[in-house]
């Protein structure tokens, strides 16, 4: 085989690599749609207020039930330091 057409077959088989990449792509953005549009037609979000403050716990309970797990986070990091 002479230099020419090696480098004719390795164009071939780049370009035909790059299709199949490609075409594979494009089945993934039509299959990550077509998901999507699923979900969101059986599963869709809260729309009105209500629904949403349903779901909203307070920002004071959050820190509340947060607080004993930062003490905790705290002394271990010091009692790791002293060793």
């Amino acid at each position: 085989m002479d230099s020419t057409a090696l480098f004719m077959e390795g164009v071939n088989l780049m370009l035909v690599g790059m299709g199949f990449v490609m075409s594979f792509l494009f089945v993934l953005i039509f299959a990550i749609s077509g998901s999507s549009r699923l979900i969101n037609r059986f599963f869709p979000e809260p729309s009105t207020p209500a629904e949403i403050s349903k779901n909203l716990t307070p920002c004071n309970d959050d820190l509340e039930r947060l607080r004993p797990v930062i003490v905790a986070a705290i002394a271990h990091h010091r009692r790791q330091q002293n060793r």
